[in-house]
């Protein structure tokens, strides 16, 4: 499958006078010695093509990086997650995981405290109680743990909830279904996600952790103050090349638009389906419904999809004020948003270098002008 054909925002029925304040925006953003957004880049698709990316700012935080290269791959963080769900419905579409399981079914030692009664589905949904980190996560990054160790201490977490009665956004349980994906399939959850989603597309320069690539390309994050001085932060080889399932997804702009057309299509691009349609409905819309024990508020405003996070407007995860309720994407902790909208048939993605939680008004800002574009 080619990347996918640059069109200009006439041809695609976009504004680009009202396109013009994003870019003017992540501009004046990543200007200075020392701006609040070291870098970034704009791609938005529309009717199957997309205009040429632009790019803003430094490869990295450093006053004295140089430009951020045409070719430059971003550290996805937390969009990686739907990636790695959607590495689980295709099991799901083979016949060889059910939702509807327990988790302990296919991994025996997940029933340790109480976790028995944890479903599949409560893992894609964020409903299973597990944590977002684990309690010794800092501990196991300092001594650059193997992926394997991160893997032991979720099976064997303690959840705060009884599976299906509140909602807590979890990474754990991502790493869980990653899990999944490697016990039934018998491949690395990167080597599946290389051979079953990456190479099909030809997204030839998105990966799992930075493995296999030269590490020029990498653009590099302006660390929290956690991670400064340390050798196990965003930008250090361990955590670049340790591709953790929750968030270490590097790609480009042009790579990862082709995933996004892909789910627009209903899971087939360029004669290569990946996915069934169905499969691409149950992924976009609220599973949250079918959740007897969840109470209504949840159920209302913090709407998810099988893997993919349905626009939440009351609040500053919000992918932004003017979208629709079919919108469908995720957002990243190192600045990162991606959405869909099946009803507009288009797609945004905003890939910055600074992290989220100092500013998430400054993507939600973005993100409607971008937005406000479509006739």
């Amino acid at each position: 499958m080619p990347q996918l054909a640059y069109a200009r925002p006439e041809e695609m029925g976009l504004d680009a006078r009202r396109l013009e304040v994003a870019f003017n925006l992540l501009d004046q953003w990543t200007r200075g010695d020392r701006p609040p957004i070291p870098g970034g880049a704009i791609l938005v698709g529309r009717k199957g093509k997309i205009l040429q990316p632009r790019f803003f700012g430094r490869q990295g935080p450093e006053p004295d990086a140089p430009p951020i290269r045409r070719d430059g791959m971003f550290l996805l963080a937390s969009i990686t997650k739907p990636v790695v769900y959607m590495a689980g419905l295709m099991l799901v579409e083979r016949g060889m995981l059910n939702l509807s399981d327990p988790v302990m079914q296919y991994i025996p030692e997940f029933a340790a405290h109480h976790k028995e009664d944890t479903l599949v589905v409560h893992l894609f949904t964020h409903t299973s109680g597990m944590p977002d980190m684990l309690p010794d996560n800092l501990d196991l990054r300092r001594r650059h743990a193997p992926l394997g160790e991160f893997i032991e201490g979720a099976i064997a977490a303690v959840p705060s909830f009884r599976a299906g009665t509140d909602y807590q956004y979890q990474s754990m349980g991502t790493l869980t279904v990653a899990e999944l994906v490697q016990r039934l399939s018998g491949m690395t959850i990167h080597e599946f996600l290389r051979r079953e989603i990456f190479e099909p597309l030809e997204m030839k320069s998105s990966g799992l952790g930075s493995k296999g690539f030269d590490r020029e390309r990498l653009v590099r994050v302006r660390q929290t103050e956690e991670h400064q001085g340390t050798d196990f932060g965003w930008n250090s080889r361990y955590w670049q090349e340790l591709g953790s399932p929750w968030g270490g997804m590097f790609s480009t702009p042009n790579d990862f638009a082709v995933l996004c057309q892909m789910l627009l299509a209903g899971g087939e691009i360029g004669g290569v389906r990946l996915l069934a349609p169905g499969t691409v409905r149950a992924m976009t819309t609220n599973r949250l419904d079918d959740q007897p024990d969840l109470p209504e508020p949840i159920r209302r405003t913090k709407p998810w999809g099988l893997g993919w996070r349905l626009n939440h407007p009351s609040g500053d995860g919000t992918f932004g004020d003017l979208l629709g309720p079919r919108v469908f994407g995720h957002l990243g902790a190192t600045g990162t948003m991606c959405w869909i909208d099946p009803d507009l048939d288009g797609f945004c993605l905003l890939l910055t270098t600074a992290p989220r939680g100092d500013a998430p008004w400054r993507l939600v800002h973005l993100s409607n002008a971008v937005a406000a574009s479509f006739l």
